[in-house]
């Protein structure tokens, strides 16, 4: 039964948000809190591993948030007329509700750090005017400050989860139905055809296969774990030392999310924030993202000079005729997205969906190019599992940070913070930059990239384009430095899950990626220096 329904779920959340896609635009207060009702079963109950009592609690968060989300949508006019501010107790309850579950949602999805970010900014908004001096506020009434955050559109409904309903899912959809079919064994078979003839061919398989991954994940933990499963044995078996192995895959699986076309949550929020088209921002990271796996191949090269890490063995290498005809199952999605992207006026919404049914064209058939009438349902519904708990972790991510920029927005609090940015920089951008970069290495070992881009750049940006830096480059700034910190020491967790999987230490795996990433933390100060490099 549970499975049915897991199944059912699936491929109601995918349908919705294709659905989206083509039929127009609905009402936010309609789309945005269904977003978030077929995301919470996923968190609550399907990825349930409680028992006893928690469990039963875990259902019943559930069944608060639903309520919760049917509520804001089947009343939308009446709170309209609201303005952002709660009427009666029933309200108030559920606004609490709301935010509470939210909260829980996260937790459960990404662990602690996120969600206690956001109380304490709850708490700032609830208690900032008992501050004194400059950080306190003059206070909000508790049915302004509630109602703003729940059931207008200035928090968990806001513009951070709009780009989670209309593009960062549908982009998720689109990556699952690659990923499922040939398409996953195609990206792999063309890394180490290029890549596995060389000097330590196994790592540098390492690096163009989560580069490919990064095309069309975005995620570093999801890169790490599925190139990961394949590199790091390989390398071990080929007599790499461990630690190595899992900084390769480490600092490699970091960068696919700045690597168009699907590049990270982070990337769709940018394009929103600044108002432009995707097209646009993927234009610009091309040269950024090719640095980086650039810079991580050099790494790798200097290394296996040093400690004459051979190549991979010729059997280990896919014949040509192989990745000739998995070539199609990769590059036909890519090159529907891409062409549309930049030769038509199509949304990129529109663009992934037309690629999301050439993928899943391509689930029809394999390699031989024969029918595949009895497996297609399943590698359908395969898919369709795998975008939805995808679509749920990032939205468990994006709504609670939403909380946060919420609070930033009423209190004045990211207006204060960029002073204090100014005032300590003296003025001097590089200060400012070293200043920022350190807050995003700093916030992104505690919660996943996309929070840590949101949140600083609500702060510092401001700083920084005060102080001369056009806006495109302070966000792809403080994004690059975000999506560093996932191999940047104490917490990172690209280190941790790649150490597991090599089953070594995970300080030294830190070691060896600060070591092989070194050049990663210089060339967004280059592109300061050098504004040619995103033009």
């Amino acid at each position: 039964m549970g499975s049915i329904a897991a199944s059912t779920l699936a491929i109601t959340s995918v349908v919705f948000h294709i659905y989206l896609i083509f039929t127009g635009l609905l009402p936010n207060l309609i789309t945005r809190p269904i977003h978030l009702a077929l995301t919470l079963p996923w968190i609550f109950i399907f990825g349930n591993k409680d028992t006893g009592l928690r469990k039963w609690i875990g259902y019943g968060l559930c069944c608060i948030g639903l309520f919760g989300c049917f509520y804001i949508t089947f009343n939308r006019n009446q709170l309209s007329e609201q303005y952002g501010s709660l009427e009666g107790t029933g309200q108030l309850v559920i606004a609490i509700g709301l935010i509470l579950v939210i909260l829980e949602m996260a937790r459960r999805a990404i662990k602690l750090a996120l969600p206690t970010v956001a109380v304490i900014a709850l708490a700032y908004g609830f208690l900032g005017q008992y501050i004194p001096g400059e950080f306190g506020h003059s206070g909000i009434p508790i049915d302004s400050f509630l109602g703003t955050l729940v059931v207008a559109e200035g928090g968990i409904w806001g513009q951070l989860t709009g780009v989670s309903v209309n593009v960062v899912a549908v982009f998720v959809i689109l990556g699952a139905f690659v990923g499922v079919g040939e398409g996953g064994e195609a990206f792999m078979a063309l890394a180490t055809k290029f890549a596995g003839r060389y000097r330590a061919g196994a790592a540098k398989v390492s690096v163009i296969s989560s580069a490919f991954f990064g095309s069309i994940s975005g995620s570093a933990s999801a890169n790490v774990a599925s190139t990961g499963a394949i590199t790091i044995p390989a390398m071990k078996r080929l007599g790499y030392p461990p630690q190595f192995a899992a900084a390769v895959e480490a600092v490699a699986s970091s960068g696919g999310q700045i690597m168009p076309p699907l590049m990270g949550a982070g990337a769709f929020i940018m394009a929103e924030l600044l108002r432009v088209k995707y097209s646009n921002i993927m234009a610009i990271a091309i040269l950024p993202a090719l640095l980086f796996f650039f810079a991580a191949w050099t790494g790798v090269d200097i290394f296996a000079k040093k400690y004459n890490l051979a190549a991979m063995k010729k059997e280990a290498i896919p014949k040509t005729n192989r990745v000739i005809r998995l070539a199609p199952f990769f590059c036909l999605p890519f090159s529907t997205l891409l062409g549309i992207l930049f030769f038509t006026d199509y949304t990129p919404q529109f663009a992934s969906g037309v690629a999301i049914f050439v993928s899943a064209a391509l689930l029809f058939t394999n390699i031989k190019y024969e029918f595949l009438y009895l497996k297609v349902f399943p590698r359908l519904l395969k898919a369709c599992m795998t975008a939805a708990r995808q679509i749920a972790i990032i939205a468990s991510i994006i709504i609670c940070a939403g909380l946060i920029i919420g609070v930033l927005n009423m209190t004045g609090l990211g207006v204060k913070i960029t002073s204090v940015i100014l005032s300590f920089s003296g003025g001097n951008l590089w200060i400012a930059l070293i200043l920022t970069a350190f807050a995003c290495l700093i916030l992104g070992m505690e919660v996943p990239t996309t929070a840590a881009y949101v949140i600083c750049i609500a702060v510092a940006g401001p700083a920084l384009q005060e102080l001369g830096l056009p806006d495109v480059y302070a966000h792809l700034f403080v994004f690059w430095f975000a999506l560093l910190s996932t191999i940047t020491p104490p917490v990172c967790g690209t280190v941790f899950i790649a150490a597991g999987m090599a089953e070594t230490p995970w300080i030294p795996v830190a070691g060896h990626a600060m070591k092989l990433g070194f050049g990663l933390y210089l060339i967004p100060l280059a592109f300061v220096a050098n504004p040619a490099l995103l033009q």
